[in-house]
């Protein structure tokens, strides 16, 4: 996910705008297989850089400066890396967060948590932010669609009073930071929006979505693997726990990375902390790692559908 997130910082914009985006390098099965084989299967890579398809489509990068100045902050120290013990933070009502700092600079610690319980308040009203509708009828038609209205903090145009596109501060404005995504006069930004749809022998297969800014490909690719990888029914995928990397330069604000941070939910054992924790990571733990995930599943097989909406928010099915 780390290495997918680091080509869609660089790669991504809008597809009608100049330069032409390297689409078929990054869905090459052969740029995929060499990515693969940079995974370091032990231990958590900090500094993460975006890959090169171009050359996976027979062209030559026109950003080779600009990969090669891409930058990532390298991850604060860990428990296991400093010795010290987990510091629990009260989370403001929410459940308590696990914040791994050395003690030793207070400074360090008191930001770090008051980071925590921020990004914790952040993310209870963000995933509300968002809608999530999946449809089907009788007739073969399927949507998926996620609607999403404005942001909180609002752009505006400078002194004018103008509102920008309510996506506005997803784009940057130095191409170093991305040279697809550079704010122009009408121009889209890229989006953190996944309504999905799964084909299988080229009819629908899963049609799924759900809320929650950059976590949404995150939670979604989870639910899927769920389902067909490990034989979850739609609904036991919809509730099952996840986790959430902080690793990619967020969409919104300051685009800031966190290398290393991850959500995961308070159920996971602690025999899996410890090895995360051994592996390079900073852990927080919530009951709930994603905002709702609804989704429906066509038994071909049956004739049938299964419907499933996690309990995650005000989220429900209807059938008639």
């Amino acid at each position: 996910m780390s290495m997918a997130f680091a080509d869609r910082d660089f790669y991504y914009g809008d597809p009608y705008f100049a330069p032409d985006e390297p689409t078929r390098g990054l869905l090459s099965k052969d740029y995929a297989k060499s990515r693969f084989a940079r995974i370091d299967w032990n231990r958590n890579d900090s500094t993460i850089m975006p890959g090169d398809p171009y050359p996976f489509q027979g062209g030559r990068n026109p950003f080779a400066a600009a990969l090669a100045a891409w930058s990532v902050t390298g991850a604060p120290p860990t428990q296991a890396q400093s010795g010290q013990q987990d510091r629990v933070v009260p989370d403001s009502g929410l459940l308590p967060l696990a914040v791994r700092a050395p003690p030793a600079d207070a400074s360090v610690a008191d930001r770090a948590a008051r980071a925590l319980e921020a990004d914790s308040t952040f993310r209870e009203t963000f995933t509300r932010g968002t809608t999530s509708i999946e449809a089907a009828d009788d007739e073969g038609w399927v949507v998926s669609i996620t609607p999403s209205g404005g942001w909180v903090p609002a752009v505006i145009a400078g002194r004018t009073g103008v509102g920008l596109s309510q996506r506005a501060q997803a784009f940057v404005t130095d191409a170093a930071d991305g040279p697809f995504n550079v704010i122009e006069p009408g121009k889209r930004p890229r989006v953190t929006l996944t309504p999905t749809m799964a084909l299988k022998d080229g009819l629908p297969f899963l049609s799924f979505a759900v809320q929650g800014g950059d976590s949404q490909d995150q939670n979604l690719l989870q639910f899927f693997l769920n389902v067909v990888e490990f034989g979850m029914t739609v609904q036991q995928a919809v509730e099952a726990p996840n986790i959430n990397s902080y690793q990619m330069r967020s969409s919104f604000g300051a685009h800031e990375s966190r290398p290393g941070r991850m959500l995961i939910a308070s159920s996971t054992p602690d025999s899996v902390r410890a090895e995360l924790v051994r592996m390079g990571y900073t852990l927080e733990a919530q009951e709930r790692t994603s905002g709702p995930i609804n989704a429906i599943l066509f038994d071909r097989k049956h004739g049938s559908m299964w419907g499933g909406s996690s309990h995650h928010g005000e989220d429900y099915g209807i059938a008639w």
